[in-house]
This record gives structure tokens, sequence and C-alpha cells, in this order.
């Protein structure tokens, strides 16, 4: 039986899709295999969303050329977010790759197969489920929109369809997934959104949980966050990317929202979802930052104290409008300064809120072990460790709280 090996590096929806690519090989008849030189195709799921991930992409590519060298009807192919219509470009760059194709398409040089044989054979009980492809905010620091194209939305009708059958397969939650949820729909006939079709999952039997990744600020409507405090399956748990908290900044990053609108939505959220946790993503050292309004972005941060905070140092990305009209002026020893003083705020506003759940019971759905515990989240997504005999993969289950960190909490089977 012919062996095929994955190699997936990025966001969340290049994990999905590299499980699906592995659950279409293996419907032609393909069995994984945990190392490259066993294989005899090699996919590279790519990203470029920050320079080191595509160096890294790149020493890939460049290690395997030996091995291809060696074995000549080695069948190497690469997907992802490096991969977009400058094909040509990357033939010359790496010609001892057979295959280019892109995020989200199947090898179909190897033969077709039934779109359902796609979906996973074997799912964890959280399972990722893309509902959308590509953006049309072009932010100015981001490649995304020209790698994955304009926003291209799949109707509720095949959506609902796949959710059941992952949940016939042992999915106990799903995790929507696009590069804008919010604007999920608008391209649609019919024009549905993300609460439609929340509300169109939320009658799923079996099903235990819903969330989605990733919103943006600018296009999250009153109705999402009406159906994330109605419906009783989608999880109190929403991601809100802030990148800056200064309007000059967010103006250069075109980001289409203010800080004066991004605080009053935070309200509004909190309001109607006493119980939601929020994280957001911070970008430091963008071209032009000056101390004051790092220490503005600092201040919003300590304010509005979020559960996570994803920081990230700026980099220019060739393509991008930032890499074409600003100056990366901020020393990297700076940026790495901002950084860890970042890292230092979030790691004792983490510790604050969690040790609040000290001696509380929380319900968690387990997804696997590591080490020797069982581990799962909240709705609220606390990662939770717990120790037993019992196999509990992918039920809910009550745990009391004993300790409590800034990044994960531990406790028992109540």
């Amino acid at each position: 039986m012919p062996k095929y090996h994955i190699w997936t590096i990025g966001c969340q929806m290049n994990k999905a899709e590299s499980e699906r690519l592995g659950s279409y090989l293996e419907q032609l008849d393909y069995q994984a295999t945990a190392t490259a030189e066993q294989a005899d195709i090699i996919v590279l799921n790519s990203c470029v969303v920050r320079q080191s991930a595509e160096n890294r992409v790149i020493n890939k590519l460049h290690n395997l050329k030996p091995l291809k060298r060696v074995r000549p009807n080695l069948t190497l192919a690469l997907t992802g977010c490096m991969v977009n219509s400058e094909i040509e470009r990357l033939q010359k760059s790496f010609p001892y790759v057979d295959y280019f194709f892109k995020p989200g398409d199947h090898p179909q040089w190897l033969g077709e197969v039934d779109p359902e044989a796609v979906l996973p054979r074997h799912p964890s009980p959280t399972t990722f489920v893309p509902i959308m492809q590509g953006c049309d905010n072009f932010c100015s620091y981001c490649i995304v929109p020209y790698r994955r194209d304009r926003e291209r939305s799949r109707p509720i009708a095949q959506i609902a369809c796949e959710v059941r059958e992952l949940v016939n397969r042992g999915v106990k939650e799903v995790t929507l997934l696009g590069q804008n949820v919010d604007s999920y729909g608008h391209d649609l006939a019919d024009q549905p959104d993300l609460a439609d079709l929340l509300k169109k999952l939320n009658t799923i039997d079996e099903l235990a949980r819903i969330r989605f990744l990733t919103n943006h600020p600018k296009d999250m409507s009153p109705r999402l966050i009406e159906a994330v405090a109605c419906l009783d399956k989608v999880c109190e748990h929403i991601s809100l990317p802030v990148q800056a908290g200064n309007n000059d900044i967010l103006a250069a990053m075109r980001r289409g929202y203010t800080v004066e609108y991004y605080r009053q939505l935070i309200s509004q959220i909190r309001s109607e979802i006493p119980s939601v946790a929020l994280s957001t993503d911070i970008i430091v050292g963008f071209p032009s930052e000056s101390e004051a309004q790092f220490q503005q972005t600092f201040d919003l941060i300590s304010e509005l104290r979020f559960d996570t905070v994803h920081i990230a140092a700026y980099s220019p990305r060739p393509g991008t409008a930032a890499a074409r009209e600003l100056e990366d002026n901020i020393p990297l020893a700076e940026k790495r300064r901002r950084l860890n003083i970042f890292e230092q705020l979030q790691e004792g506003i983490a510790t604050e809120i969690n040790a609040g759940l000290k001696g509380k019971t929380v319900e968690i759905l387990v997804e696997g072990r590591e080490k020797d515990k069982w581990k799962g989240r909240t709705r609220s997504d606390k990662l939770v460790f717990f120790s037993d005999n019992i196999n509990y993969l992918g039920q809910l289950v009550k745990i009391g709280v004993e300790k409590t960190g800034p990044w994960s909490l531990q406790g028992r089977v109540e």
C-alpha cells in the first residue's frame, strides 16, 4: 500500500485542510506515515503569515531536495498560502516539486473521490469545519487576501450536512473556520449570516458545542452577539483581534475601526453575555509606532483584561501595502522589549482571572491525553487537566478545580 506524509504549519484552517487532505488520500488507498522518508507522496501545507513561517517552509523544501534526488519517483507537492497565482515563479524556485495546488484544493491528479469521503474518517471529538475561504478586508500588514483570494462562503445546507456526518463519526464540538467568519454568507444568493448558520447547527442532535474563528471587529453584528447569548450550544468564548490601541496605528493597519468603537463593542458583548471569555491579538512594533502609541495599547489591554492575548512582533510581508508603503523602522530589539512587556502583563492578568475558578466546578469536553493526564476545555476555552484511569475521551466531565495558573487549570472528577 502506498504511503503519504503531510507536513503542516500555520493556522487552524491549514490544520483542518491537512486533516481532510489525509482523508482524501486514504480514500485513494494511501496509508499515513509519520516520516517523509517512508512516504510515496509528501505534501507540505505552507504558511506565509510571518517571514519566520515562510522561512520554515523554504527550509523544509530544501531539506527534501536530496530525498527527491535519491527517489525520483517520490511525489512532492506544495499547498497552503505559499501557493498563489504565480505558479511559474514557484516552479523556477523549486523545480523538484512535482505539483503546486491552492489552499483548500485537493490533489485531483490522483483521482476524484466522493466529497463526503474527504471528511476525517476518525475525527477527534473536537474538529475544525471550514465554512468560507478568503478575505476582503486587506489589512495593510496581511498577505492572506492575496493568497486565499476574495471571500467565498459555503451554503448553510452543505455545512449542516457535513456537521451531521461528523457527529455520526463521533464529533462532539465543531469550530467553524474562516479568515473572517463575521462576513460569512454575504456572497451567497440569499445572503444568510453567521447567526443563521449557528441557529441551524444548534438544532443538530448529539452536537454538544459550537465555536467560531476568526472574527473582525468591524464586521461583528448585533445578531451574532445575540446568537452567542441565546443559543445553548454556542460557547461563550469570542476571539476579537484588536491589533493596536491607537487610532493612527489602526488607520495605518487599515483595520476599519477606532479604539472607541472597539471598546464599545467589548462593552456590548460583556453586557449581553456576562459569562463570556474574550481573547485578542496584538501586533507590537508596527512601522512608526511611538512609545506613547505603544503605551496606549498597553493601557487598553490593562483596562479590558482579556482571558487570552496573542502577541506578535511586526514583520513586513512582501506583497502587502505595509511592506510597500511603510518603513520597518522599529528595531528588532525594541520589538522584543515591547513583546516581553505584553507577555508579562498578560501572564499577570490571566493568573488573576483563572485564580477566580479555584474551588469551583467546570464542565470540560475531554479531547485526549497529554503525558499521563486527560485534557479538555471549558465552554470559555480554559484548558483543564485531570488524572483518572477511566476512558473519558469525547465525554463532557465535571471537574472540581484544585489548582490554577495563567495557561491552564488542574482538578479532579466530581
